[in-house]
């Protein structure tokens, strides 16, 4: 029997939300986010140096391409996110259909857009162009859902920070089998396409797998009513949702840095330290890393919250910027040590950011009395995608302004600046503009417990036939309390 997707369903979908998630539910949404990574970690990591030194595109003109397509993938996380919030299925849910119809076409796209055909550099522009912005628009119809699907699974602010963990540990694992197995052979003379091609195909047999897995055992438990949103209703949720707006602007300057390190990483390894097989050795390390985070995450969110950890997280990754700038090319050791710092400190923002994403959905419910997971998410996706496309853009034009000569064993002294300014100093101002941005972000946990606790009542007064709970006495209540002092009653 198929199972379609419903538009305009009027109909009530209500589950009965557990309160601890199943070990099987997490270990499936990490596996989403590992087949996720199978396409976007891949482009984000080999992508300019696919096609400055295999397809030929000069540093310049690759880093036009990933500022304009990047910026059009942040427009179609909003499309999607506008798809979402209008869709349901009665047997898969919400989000789950877009994973299972959409992850195929996605992998292929991702093959794609590594066999750039020789046909003249205007046809290979063109061609990258085409498959790069389809790879985007493809991403945002899976991404989406599946980003927004956390928020469905739980609302507890430990289940949340598990479910975060499991989506970084998944795509690490992707990240750190790529910098282990494939990096090292990205050197001059080794014939790359056929690496590439062997790679992204076999990708589609593992991606495909994986997010199977990920639709049948990850599954919607908090209780909503779904019908169609118009798309009034839909920016109504967002309009007003101080902690989405400040958390989107931390986002887009903290990826900005994020991006450029992870684009001319590997430059910086092979042309300036001249230590590529280190790159397996980051990548392990990312492994042990992202393990040992994971096991504190969930006592470090009770203990100094969310946002403090977050901030942290931030903190780090500009002392490890600072390090990799100002590294001696002699002193190998010292800026691994450096990227090794800003590892431990993306790792711990990633395992918090998804969680404080979710957090926001309930503020925009609590304020509106609508739920649109898809375009809280979207315009959460929008402001990180222009965020990647920013920092990618960066580091490629950092590469062409210090003139990086694609192929060459040994690159020139203003060629090496290029490559640590991509690789140290953007991240180093990127993350302290992050950590000011958070210092105003007014959704704690407590704070948030406050929320759910309200939205609960608001609920349960409206199934016992009793008015709702008018949202704007929630936000008076919400704006009187400060940490320190007794919760407002919701009852």
């Amino acid at each position: 029997m198929s199972t379609s997707v419903i538009v305009n369903a009027d109909t009530p979908a209500r589950t009965t939300a557990p309160a601890t998630l199943s070990r099987l539910s997490i270990v499936g949404y990490g596996a989403g986010d590992a087949a996720n990574n199978l396409a976007f970690t891949t482009a984000t990591m080999f992508l300019l140096v696919y096609y400055t030194d295999v397809a030929g595109i000069s540093a310049a003109a690759a880093g036009t391409l990933l500022l304009v397509v990047r910026i059009f993938d942040a427009f179609a996380d909003v499309f999607a996110g506008r798809i979402v919030d209008r869709a349901y299925s009665k047997r898969f849910g919400k989000f789950r259909p877009f994973i299972m119809f959409g992850s195929i076409p996605l992998l292929l796209l991702s093959a794609a857009t590594f066999s750039v055909p020789q046909i003249g550099e205007s046809g290979m522009l063109i061609y990258a162009y085409c498959t790069y912005a389809a790879l985007g628009l493809a991403y945002s119809l899976v991404n989406i859902p599946f980003g927004s699907m956390a928020g469905a699974m739980t609302q507890s602010p430990t289940g949340r920070a598990k479910l975060a963990s499991a989506r970084t540990i998944g795509g690490m694992v992707v990240g750190a089998g790529l910098g282990i197995f494939v990096a090292p052979l990205i050197v001059p003379g080794a014939d790359l396409q056929a690496t590439f091609t062997i790679m992204t195909l076999s990708f589609v047999v593992i991606g495909t797998a994986l997010y199977m897995f990920t639709v049948f055992t990850a599954k919607e438990q908090v209780v909503r009513t779904v019908n169609q949103l118009s798309l009034k209703q839909s920016l109504s949720t967002l309009k007003g949702n101080k902690p989405l707006f400040m958390l989107c602007i931390s986002s887009f300057v903290f990826l900005t840095g994020y991006l450029a390190l992870t684009t001319v990483q590997l430059y910086y390894l092979r042309d300036v330290l001249n230590a590529l097989p280190l790159y397996a050795a980051l990548s392990i390390f990312q492994i042990v890393a992202t393990f040992g985070l994971a096991v504190f995450i969930p006592a470090i969110v009770r203990k100094f919250g969310k946002r403090a950890a977050y901030m942290a997280g931030c903190g780090i990754m500009a002392a490890g910027g600072l390090v990799v700038f100002f590294a001696p090319a002699t002193m190998a050791w010292l800026g691994f040590s450096g990227l090794a710092v800003c590892m431990v400190g993306i790792i711990l923002v990633n395992m918090l950011v998804w969680a404080l994403e979710a957090d926001t959905v309930e503020y925009g419910e609590w304020k509106t009395g609508i739920r649109a997971e898809g375009m809280t998410y979207a315009l959460f996706s929008f402001t990180r995608k222009t965020g990647q496309a920013v920092g990618g853009a960066l580091a490629a034009f950092s590469l062409a302004w210090g003139g990086y000569a694609a192929g060459e064993t040994v690159q020139s002294a203003s060629a090496e600046l290029g490559i640590r300014a991509g690789a140290g100093l953007v991240p180093l101002v990127a993350s302290l503009i992050a950590v000011a941005v958070m210092i105003f972000y007014p959704l704690t946990d407590k704070r948030h417990a406050i929320i759910v606790a309200e939205i609960a009542a608001r609920r349960a007064g409206t199934e016992d036939g009793e008015p709702p709970i008018d949202p704007s006495l929630s936000t008076a209540s919400f704006r009187a309390y400060r940490p320190g002092s007794t919760p407002p009653s919701v009852d």
